[in-house]
């Protein structure tokens, strides 16, 4: 059932993307503002109780609600599991913006692919050549492969039900409106989120750098891990480009200017620059990295099944 789930989520989503906007994030911004209104006093451990309440009890309800629907009938227990992939799993969120980066580029559009990053990553790319924009796609697309899909497939399976599932994407969520947050009014108030997501992704930023390494070029890939992934400053997205960018034998990372300015980055990958053409290579990797995944999910299945 997990794997049928998973597939047919997939295509549903392929077929009908979800208005990410409308169905998630503004009811999510609601959730969040709420908590933020009750407990947010710039002290850390009233975050830690807000996260608490806010993540864990929905968790527990959506699994209460899978065991409940199952056991009147295994179709409203498999109906529940899509519903609530199909709100978690995000494959189209950002796939589209790659896939018309990676377009403008092979028609030489360079000005169109420039806005088009921008737009995805919510920050200029005025200045960046050809090279640059390939490169700083590919950076967003394998953290977004992970974060939308890999990750939720990850916890989808390790907790009952969809409960894991749902679990990944609100303490993302809460991270990224929350932890990250910096300003004085805030105060230390998304500390734990920031704290809580980076123990529950440790798992699957591991299990989706290993499937980079498994489906692309193995050794590169796990010496790239093992010996640059440190160097980045966030140490999740450091194992994750490092792995990525090793199975593809492509240099990712590297020194880029944002706005007149050289940003520093450390180097990440062997063998040639970014260009459109590793951008292709770059799609294949996460959809035989998916591959892998139903592969592996369904062996199990059969394997429980036979046992």
């Amino acid at each position: 059932m997990t794997v049928i789930a998973l597939i047919v989520v997939l295509l549903l989503e392929q077929v009908r993307p979800l208005a990410e906007r409308q169905a998630v994030a503004v009811p999510l911004g609601r959730y969040a503002r709420f908590f933020e209104g009750h407990f947010n006093d710039g002290q850390a451990h009233h975050g830690t109780i807000a996260w608490c309440l806010a993540v864990l009890p929905a968790t527990l309800a959506c699994a209460a609600a899978y065991f409940a629907l199952a056991s009147l009938n295994p179709l409203l227990g498999f109906a529940w599991n899509a519903a609530i992939l199909y709100l978690t799993l995000g494959f189209r969120q950002f796939s589209h913006y790659y896939t018309d980066i990676h377009l403008a580029l092979r028609m030489g559009e360079t000005e169109r692919a420039r806005a088009l990053l921008g737009e995805w990553r919510g920050r200029s790319a005025d200045g960046l050549n050809a090279s640059e924009i390939a490169r700083l796609a590919m950076e967003e697309a394998l953290v977004a492969a992970h974060r939308h899909v890999f990750a939720v497939v990850v916890w989808f399976v390790l907790l009952p039900g969809p409960s894991g599932a749902l679990l990944y994407r609100l303490a993302f969520y809460f991270s990224r409106h929350w932890g990250a947050r910096r300003d004085a009014e805030f105060g230390a108030f998304g500390r734990f989120a920031e704290r809580a997501f980076a123990v529950i992704d440790w798992l699957p930023v591991r299990v989706t750098a290993a499937a980079f390494a498994i489906v692309g070029d193995f050794e590169d890939a796990v010496y790239c891990w093992r010996t640059q992934a440190a160097r980045w400053s966030d140490e999740a997205t450091g194992i994750l480009l490092a792995s990525g960018a090793g199975a593809l034998g492509v240099r990712l990372g590297l020194p880029i200017v944002e706005s007149g300015e050289v940003t520093e980055r450390p180097e990440l990958g062997l063998g040639e620059e970014a260009d459109a053409d590793f951008m292709q290579s770059g799609i294949g990797l996460v959809w035989r990295t998916l591959v892998l995944c139903l592969l592996l999910l369904a062996l199990l299945g059969v394997a429980n099944w036979a046992g």
